[in-house]
């Protein structure tokens, strides 16, 4: 059977490979060893398979992954991509990006719909049966569910040309479950649901084979495909087994011969898939091996059928899902200018590459490849080109992926085609359904039989229909997107054609230059269609602002793409022209120029555009624009006249020089122009506008420029004109007067001009112009005559101020100081400067004269003057810092001292000053110490400055002058100050420093202390260890300063002196608070109750301070002694009460009656009550009075012991409960009955009743083993005491299973070996009865003591914590932490808040 032209040229079309792209194929991807020795087939066979088992080579001629290069081996992430998303290329703005990748639509979908409806009419009207299988070559082959196959031509009429099989047959063999067709298209292999397999000539129609005897039978055919030998073919079926079938035609009879290739009893495989190579690829090496890929559940294997059967490779899969359908596909690729095969396979969401390529050797190796994944479960994989592979997942979604860049390019919904899946083959439900779970699980995705592939078509067989895939053209795919009106993305994917970088590229031949011509020539049209539509649809009506944004949309990209196509006569004549029409467009237009003009991508715009962009610039007021744009164009596409005169009107100095600049070469009126402006509100002494600074500004940097052979703004002045311009710029500088000067001008008007606006910056451009003045004898003289003139014109003028004048002979300074300089300057010139600056009679800017001073002889203008003159002068006018560079220099440092002390700026930088140079070791021994002698000379005013870095310079450095220094400090308050500092507790180096009489120094400190900060002495007292204790008794007493006396005394162990002495504070208080009251009572004024309230918040603290004292005290003193603190204090108080009188005497009253109660309170813990109630009522206070007057303390008194005594008899009831419950509930345990759990011996295994005459101890333990005591005796289990009545036994059994050895031991160890009880049976005979009777006698029941511990543990597990042990561990605390009520007392404001407990009636 011939092919038709159609097909003909379609297969040559497609099956070329491309081979100008091999070029951009990484050849890194594919550097991997090599591996010479591949296994045998019986090896493979042999292998047990299981999914778990990692990568193995298994002496393959694959490579070890481990030598892999890393990226070779990356999986690069494709959920981001979204080039085949339609609504992100709406949502995307509308602008030129050149990153972003427009791929547009890749695929052709077509239904054949001659196809379609016939298998639809050979299904209603001949009983066809549904369609099952197809396959596609130079004709298209249907295979239906009652056993026909239908062949159809792939001309436009797709007509049916043969229909193959009879329904007689069909309910014979079954539906057809795969079909084949040989590379000439002359033999079509069916294979049948219930394993038969037919062969038929494509040429007549006729049936030339029927197979029934190639596999085992009861399974159907999966896969049956031809070789490149048109005599070969294989064939798989549902038991997982593959066979070689070998077609003969002897003497005219036709036969085949079967060969077991795999056997599904060591595998089942799924999928299989013979290399098929192109026409063009026949005489390939590679094609005489007859390579055949085979895809099990677990590994890929491939096996060369010719010249002997041969395993090539094997590669078990990564982890993937048990339903997972794995896939395979061959496609020759161009790799490194060879043209070689490479598997695709995957199972999962993971494509795998192997490439197999033969050695001169005759060994063949596969080399694997890059891989990628998608983030989807695959369910068909085919080539469509050598780059492109098509996917389809089990969405039933088709991705188009570029395999070197591993992109998707474009996905479809497959939803619409209802693909024909091949899940009742795998099941073999014709012949019974006997396959394996595994195989069936795989079927439920399998669509092997829907998919077929052939030169760079692919079709997809659904349930009513059939559909081909092919790759568009460039041009097509350019026209898809013009179609819907997406321009942008058109010329966003027509420039990736035009620069190569486009992907699945069809259509597009010849060399480069002739491609980018004939993409060139399609952009051209696309950008004239744009420019069209834009205008077309621009809307008539409505806001500016809409009109606006509609060209901005499409401008910026016309202008773009003609400039990357180098088309700007394009630009600027067609285009133009068009838009020109609509004057939003045009405007848009000009001012979308800019970026461009700037970006320097346009440099020449026509006379007409130029015109037109100066005039809507001007118009609109866009006048900066307008500058940029002028300064980066060429000036000969300018109108010179009218662009000055734009620029001057406007003041765009740039543009104006730029354009006198490059089109005149003319480069002295630009600066004539600018002198003209600010030159005479300079002269007039005038304040210069912002619009005269940005000009003088400006002209500053053009002399800059011009000078250093610089174009102003940008570039360079050319090389034959910069020493023409410099000459230029110099002779124009140094010019005596200006062109239409007047009689009142003064010379110099240009350097004198540009002195006035910025000295320093004029001088800071000649300084840079001056370095380049190497050899230039003419350079030279200008550099001469310059200074001369500055000197002229700068000294002795009082239009300049110091600053200026001295930034001159600093600039002057600098070059004098260079080793090669030339200059000359009169020193004299200098010695003038130096009275201007140093004169002391001119207090005016004091510090901007000291300053220039300063610099000037920083850079080196020293050596231009008289040092002991200088020094003078400097002192007379106060230049402290003036004298301490002089003094520096000649190492002078004392005098330093009394320049930093003088100098009222900065004198606190003295300390600094001082310890770096005490510190650093640049310095002689003999300058510290001149340096030292001047500090101590000037104590006084050093520690005045600051006390605090005073002190920290003298524990640095002066540790041993500290006497000399209290000496020299007479006044009181700053010597209080310094020793504060001095001695206040340090971290760091000098936290331990000792200093001598460090003593004297603390009582010196601690007595001036008391004078003036005696709210510091508690504290300094607490942290301070180096006082004398009887000398600061002394100081404190004699200051009067009580509280510090007081701390001081307990310190001493003088407890009842230390009481004394704050209960004298106390009566003070209470005096003052009495004063208070009488002074209130007279007076009656609101302000003393103010004051009470003060004298009574003094009150409280001292009574809360005592209180705690005593305390802290009661803890060592006996009851008389405790009885001599409280009382007075509790007399103090109550005597008190009866002296307040005026406007707030209740109040006070009743604070000091609170205070009261807080004493006896307090007093409670350590005195006895009857002691206080008697004080009580001795006192003459209360004594002549009722009893209602001590009602409320003798009350308060008698609640709390009613309170006390309740808490004790509960808290003794509560332990009582508690002890009796333990011992009841101990009691019942011990004498609980045991169960033995058998009536043996666990030693003898003898009935505990062994004679009936005897009698013996019996010992049952808790665990429910018994023993004879005999037994136990000999196994040694006894332990504690020897004596009879206070031994412990041991389970022999429970010892034995915890490995716990049987014998005495010191340390028994807790387990089921120790009972909770022993108790001991006696067995005795009596005589009086004619039967012996069992009779038990308990003659011990005791607990040891670690039983004892572990039936508390248990008890209290179950039962919770008892009162008991709660307040044992309470008595715990106690004698560990002491007393917790004065620990309690001595936190800050701690109390204990009882109330009686409630009472119940009987």
């Amino acid at each position: 059977m011939s092919h038709s032209p159609d097909s003909h040229s379609l297969l040559s079309a497609s099956s070329q490979l491309n081979l100008m792209e091999v070029d951009s194929i990484d050849d890194k991807e594919f550097d991997i060893p090599q591996v010479d020795t591949p296994p045998t087939l019986e090896s493979i066979l042999n292998e047990l398979e299981d999914e778990e088992e990692p990568f193995v080579l298994e002496d393959t001629c694959i490579l070890n992954t481990d030598n892999m290069d890393a990226h070779s081996c990356e999986t690069s992430s494709l959920a981001s991509s979204d080039s085949g998303d339609p609504s992100h290329l709406k949502r995307r703005k509308r602008t030129v990006d050149m990153s972003s990748t427009v791929h547009g639509c890749v695929l052709r979908h077509s239904l054949l719909k001659g196809i379609s409806a016939q298998i639809v009419s050979a299904a209603d009207k001949v009983d066809a049966g549904l369609p099952t299988a197809i396959t596609v070559s130079g004709v298209i082959a249907v295979g239906t569910s009652h056993g026909l196959a239908l062949v159809f031509g792939k001309d436009t009429n797709q007509a049916l040309r043969l229909c193959l099989g009879t329904k007689t047959t069909g309910a014979e063999f079954g539906a057809v479950s795969a079909l084949s067709i040989n590379h000439d298209c002359s033999r079509l292999l069916c294979g049948f649901a219930k394993g038969q397999i037919t062969m038929w000539d494509l040429a007549n129609g006729k049936l030339l084979r029927t197979i029934t005897d190639a596999h085992p039978p009861g399974t159907a055919i999966l896969h049956v495909k031809f070789t490149d030998d048109p005599t070969i073919a294989v064939c798989n079926d549902s038991g997982g087994s593959v066979f070689e079938l070998a077609f003969r035609r002897v003497m005219g009879m036709r036969s085949c011969d079967s060969r077991c290739l795999f056997s599904g009893s060591k595998g089942e495989v799924c999928c299989i898939e013979p290399l098929r190579s192109p026409p063009d690829f026949r005489d390939h090496p590679i094609t005489h091996y007859s390579l055949l890929a085979m895809a099990s559940l677990t590994k890929i294997l491939v096996i060369g059928l010719k010249p002997s059967l041969k395993v090539w490779m094997t590669f078990p899969y990564n982890k993937s899902d048990p339903s997972s359908v794995p896939q395979l596909a061959w496609q020759f690729v161009a790799v490194q200018k060879m043209v070689n095969p490479v598997l695709a396979f995957c199972k999962g969401d993971t494509v795998h590459f192997l490439l197999v390529k033969k050695e001169e050797s005759g060994t063949i190796h596969v080399i694997k490849q890059r891989q990628f994944q998608l983030s989807c479960d695959i369910i068909s994989l085919s080539w469509i080109n050598s780059r492109t592979l098509v996917l389809v997942d089990s969405h039933e979604k088709l991705h188009v992926v570029d395999r070197p860049s591993q992109e998707v390019l474009e996905t479809l919904d497959l939803e619409q085609v209802q693909l024909v899946y091949n899940s009742r083959h795998f099941k073999s439900l014709a012949t019974g359904g006997n396959v394996s779970q595994a195989l069936a699980l795989v079927g439920e995705k399998a669509c092997y039989q829907s998919v077929s592939s052939y030169a760079g078509q692919i079709v997809y067989l659904g349930t009513k229909s059939a559909h081909i895939m092919t790759l568009r053209n460039w041009r097509e795919r350019i026209d898809c997107l013009m179609k819907q009106e997406h321009f942008v993305e058109a010329l966003s994917l027509a420039w990736s054609f035009h620069e190569g970088a486009a992907k699945a590229v069809v259509g597009l031949y010849g060399d480069s230059l002739k491609r980018k011509a004939v993409v060139s020539d399609k952009m051209i049209e696309i950008l004239f269609q744009f420019a069209e539509h834009a205008l077309k649809k621009c809307p008539e009506q409505g806001k500016i602002q809409v009109m606006e944004q509609h060209f901005q949309d499409v401008v910026p990209v016309l202008v773009d793409y003609c400039l990357l196509l180098q088309r700007a006569d394009l630009l600027f004549n067609q285009l133009y022209s068009r838009l020109v029409e609509n004057m939003v467009a045009k405007a848009v237009f000009l001012e979308s120029l800019e970026s461009y003009v700037v970006a320097d991508r346009v440099g020449h715009l026509t006379a007409a555009i130029m015109r037109d962009l100066l005039d809507h610039y001007h118009s609109n007021g866009m006048m900066d624009s307008l500058e940029r744009c002028i300064v980066h164009l060429d000036v000969t596409s300018l109108d010179i006249q009218q662009v000055v005169q734009v620029c001057w009107e406007n003041q765009l100095y740039d543009a104006m020089i730029y354009v006198f600049n490059s089109g005149m070469n003319d480069y002295i009126t630009p600066m004539e122009k600018l002198f003209a402006v600010i030159g005479p509100t300079l002269k007039e002494g005038r304040s210069l506008t912002d619009e005269n600074v940005v000009m003088g500004n400006k002209l500053l940097v053009y002399i800059s420029c011009c000078l250093a052979g610089r174009a102003y703004p940008l570039g360079d002045i050319p090389e034959d004109l910069v020493v023409q311009v410099k000459n230029q710029v110099f002779d124009f500088l140094i010019r005596l007067h200006s062109a239409d000067s007047s009689e009142e001008e003064d010379v110099f008007p240009f350097i004198r001009t540009l002195l006035h606006f910025d000295t320093r910056e004029f001088l800071n451009v000649l300084a840079m112009t001056f370095e380049d003045f190497k050899n230039d004898k003419q350079a030279l003289e200008y550099q001469q005559r310059i200074v001369d003139i500055l000197l002229q014109v700068m000294v002795d003028n009082a239009d300049f101020t110091p600053s200026q004048v001295g930034g001159l002979f600093t600039f002057l300074a600098r070059q004098l100081a260079k080793p090669d300089n030339t200059l000359f300057v009169n020193r004299k010139l200098f010695d003038q400067v130096l009275e201007f600056l140093c004169c002391p009679d001119d207090d005016s800017r004091h510090t901007e004269r000291q300053q220039v001073l300063l610099e000037l002889l920083q850079v080196g203008g020293v050596v231009q003057f008289n040092e002991e003159r200088l020094l003078m002068l400097a002192e007379k006018a106060k230049f402290y810092q003036i004298c301490e560079f002089l003094y520096e220099k000649n190492h002078q440092y004392d005098m330093i001292i009394d320049c930093y002390l003088k100098d009222p700026l900065r004198k606190w930088e003295i300390f600094n000053y001082i310890h770096n140079l005490l510190s650093m070791p640049g310095y002689s021994h003999e300058e510290k110490q001149r340096v030292k002698s001047k500090v101590l000379k000037h104590i006084r005013d050093v520690v005045t400055l600051d006390p605090s870095k005073s002190a920290d310079l003298v524990l640095f450095h002066f540790t041993s002058e500290v006497q000399d220094i209290v000496s020299e400090l007479q006044d009181d308050q700053l010597l209080f100050n310094f020793l504060n500092c001095l001695l206040e507790p340090r971290e760091g180096p000098h936290s331990g420093s000792i200093l001598p009489q460090e003593g004297d120094l603390h009582e010196l400190l601690l007595d001036l202390m008391c004078r003036f900060a005696p709210d510091q002495l508690l504290s300094f007292l607490h942290t301070s260890q180096h006082y004398r204790l009887e000398d600061a008794i002394q100081i404190t007493q004699k200051h009067h300063c009580n509280e510090a006396t007081a701390y001081l005394l307990e310190m001493k162990g003088d407890v009842h002196g230390a009481f004394a002495v704050s209960l004298e504070t106390l009566k003070e208080t209470l005096c003052a608070l009495t004063a208070e009251s009488d002074s209130g009572a007279k007076d009656g004024r609101w302000d003393e109750a103010v004051r009470t309230e003060s004298v009574l918040m003094k009150l409280k603290e001292s009574v809360n301070d005592i209180i705690v004292f005593c305390h802290r005290s009661c803890q060592g003193l006996d009851q008389k002694q405790r009885e001599v603190l409280w009382f007075p204090l509790l007399d103090t108080m109550m005597a008190s009460q009866k002296q307040v009188k005026g406007l707030n005497a209740k109040h006070t009253s009743d604070v000091l009656k609170e205070l009261t109660m807080k004493v006896l309170n307090a007093m409670s813990s350590f005195i006895s009550l009857p002691a206080i109630i008697q004080q009580i009522l001795q006192d003459p206070v209360y004594g002549k009075g009722k009893l209602a007057e001590i009602q409320g303390l003798i009350l308060g008194m008698l609640d709390t012991f009613n309170y006390e005594q309740t808490l004790l008899e509960t808290t003794t009831n509560l332990l009582n409960y508690d002890l009796h419950w333990s011992l009841a509930h101990l009691r019942a345990a011990v004498t609980r009955g045991l169960h033995p759990r058998q009536d043996c011996c666990n030693i003898c295994l003898q009935q505990y009743k062994r004679r009936q005459d005897a009698s013996e101890e019996i010992i049952v333990f808790s665990c429910g083993h018994l023993y004879h005591l005999q037994c136990l005796q000999q196994k040694d289990c006894v332990w504690g005491c020897a004596s009879e009545l206070q031994r412990q036994w041991r389970c022999y059994k429970c010892s034995a299973i915890h490995g716990g050895r049987v014998g005495p031991s010191t340390e028994p160890k807790r387990g089921r070996s120790t009972s909770l009880a022993q108790t001991h049976v006696t067995s005795a005979r009596q005589d009086t009865g004619a039967s012996a009777l069992r009779k038990k006698v308990f003659t011990e029941a005791a607990l040891d003591l670690q039983q004892e511990q572990s039936w508390d543990e248990i008890r209290c597990l179950y039962r919770g914590p008892s009162r008991l042990s709660m307040l044992s561990e309470v008595s715990h605390c106690h004698e560990k932490t002491g007393s917790l009520f004065s620990v309690q007392l001595g936190t800050e404001s701690f109390q204990l808040k009882l109330s009686p407990p409630p009472l119940f009636e009987e």
